[in-house]
């Protein structure tokens, strides 16, 4: 049975600093290998659908609060595939990484035989998640810069709400390192989790074109949110009920991050 302490309330504090530097600094030295795998994929998306598949659409209609509009569907996809890209980078940070050091490596024992709490251990590896991603998003958004394809000035609030993102997948994917016994088991995590949600969330085509139900279903998922608020930002326009939007990652951000840490601690109990 579970133990009601393990579902308390966090208890956190700035002890996770040194955590997440930890982590920085042994990243430092694997930067540069770390960047061009976690970019690589993203923009071979971007290139061959973006520009092979776009050739064959032209542009895409979409229904904004100033009504029909048509865009190019390099942009389109562009301001979808950046908000997956940060799903992508979270997620397997706060899953083999973090699951290395924990299960593999036993850094997190070691870690918590200083005066470090596992509290503060858990939101370390979520905030360091929560920066590989932007990280990596920052690098695409560069290329993105580079290629054309938005010059908005509004890209520039991206950023922050790419980080709610990270923040908000990587709780969700630490609570399935706290269940994982092996690297084997978050093959579950993306195959019945994140991938269809690349596709129900507006990704790769508008999601005017899904059934009502699966629609209404959808609209609800991190990542519909994430786009929701970004797309219109590489589109020179403000998102609509961006309140809404970020409540909504809020929730799953606050809800996963205290499920995460109450199956932490009881895995760490035994």
């Amino acid at each position: 049975m579970s133990n009601p302490s393990h579902w308390s309330v966090p208890r956190l504090s700035m002890r996770w600093w040194p955590v997440f530097q930890r982590n920085l600094l042994v990243w430092k030295k694997l930067a540069l290998p770390s960047l061009v795998g976690n970019i690589a994929e993203p923009l071979m998306w971007l290139v061959a659908f973006g520009y092979g598949m776009g050739a064959l659409v032209g542009q895409v209609s979409l229904s904004t609060p100033q009504g029909q509009q048509a865009v190019p569907y390099i942009l389109f996809l562009a301001s979808g595939s950046i908000c997956m890209s940060a799903m992508n980078a979270a997620s397997f940070e706060a899953l083999y990484s973090a699951f290395s050091r924990m299960h593999v490596q036993k850094t997190w024992d070691g870690i918590m035989n200083a005066p470090v709490r596992l509290d503060d251990v858990v939101l370390a590896e979520m905030l360091w998640a929560a920066f590989k991603a932007l990280f990596t998003v920052l690098a695409i958004l560069g290329v993105m810069l580079a290629l054309g394809i938005s010059h908005s000035p509004k890209l520039l609030l991206v950023l922050p709400v790419l980080l709610v993102a990270g923040i908000t997948f990587s709780c969700i994917a630490l609570v399935f390192n706290a269940l994982a016994q092996g690297y084997d088991f978050f093959t579950y995590y993306f195959t019945l989790f994140l991938t269809p949600m690349m596709f129900l969330s507006g990704v790769f085509f508008p999601r005017e074109q899904l059934p009502g139900l699966v629609r209404a279903i959808s609209e609800w998922l991190p990542l519909t949110n994430a786009v929701a608020l970004v797309r219109p930002l590489f589109m020179d326009q403000w998102p609509d009920r961006p309140l809404v939007h970020l409540a909504v990652l809020a929730v799953y951000a606050v809800g996963a991050f205290w499920v995460a840490l109450a199956l932490t601690r009881k895995r760490f109990a035994k």
